[in-house]
């Protein structure tokens, strides 16, 4: 893994063009928990992650917190409770998550929500 420091992130969020992104990235910066969430948001999107609902189930177990910097796509079932924060999602998954009753929210909320980032399951 490529070290980035802080001067360097702060750099890359002045090129980020869409504004949840940047303010994202922004608010993760201030909150020394999510530093690691930040690098990657700081990276190009081309280097975001797309995961399947089928992945997300085998990884998970009841009640975790799911963070995915890229989108979720809904090939395969969720048949856990999960609350799963990522930036973008196919139509189909907010009808699956919303049918195995767990939560879809962006990174931001759960920035704001949990900003020392304890409990959390980064999947990439």
């Amino acid at each position: 893994m490529v070290v980035i420091s802080k001067t360097k992130i702060k750099f890359n969020s002045k090129r980020k063009t869409n504004p949840e992104v940047a303010e994202t990235l922004s608010a993760a910066l201030k909150n020394k928990g999510w530093l690691k969430i930040a690098k990657l948001i700081a990276s190009p999107r081309r280097k975001y992650s797309e995961v399947n609902l089928s992945e997300i189930n085998k990884l998970t177990t009841a009640g975790d917190t799911v963070i995915i910097v890229g989108k979720v796509l809904s090939s395969g079932d969720l048949t856990k409770k999960v609350r799963i924060c990522s930036f973008n999602s196919s139509a189909k998954v907010v009808d699956k998550i919303k049918a195995s009753k767990s939560e879809l929210v962006s990174i931001l909320d759960e920035i704001k929500k949990n900003p020392k980032g304890e409990g959390l399951k980064l999947i990439s």
